[in-house]
């Protein structure tokens, strides 16, 4: 039950940081969303705990199936590069929205 709430409370952040005008907060928010994911991943691939899906140490119906880790690793590995474009995005374009438009018709002041 308190996964579940976590995904909830991880994904209603997200989609609310992603509905800000801040490049930092939908970082933030995209951030949120694909811990949330990876919580939905551990949750469905992982009904009960088992043990380690080592052969020399649990029998093979007792061990745990090792994918869904496997894609949640990879997924947050993702997550990170995705993070540090998106952030490297957000620096090189911070005067975007905060920048005003002259009104002598010119498109750009530099």
């Amino acid at each position: 039950m308190i996964l579940f709430v976590t995904i909830a409370v991880l994904t209603a952040g997200g989609v609310y940081l992603v509905q800000q005008r801040s490049m930092v907060q939908i970082v933030f928010g995209v951030s949120l969303m694909s811990h949330a994911a990876n919580f939905v991943l551990l949750a469905a691939g992982v009904p009960a705990w088992r043990g380690e899906p080592i052969a020399s140490a649990t029998a093979a119906e007792s061990a745990a199936d090792p994918l869904p880790q496997a894609f949640v690793l990879t997924a947050i590995v993702i997550t990170l590069a995705v993070t540090v474009f998106m952030l490297m995005l957000a620096v090189l374009g911070h005067n975007d929205d905060t920048r005003r438009m002259p009104a002598t018709g010119e498109t750009h002041d530099r």
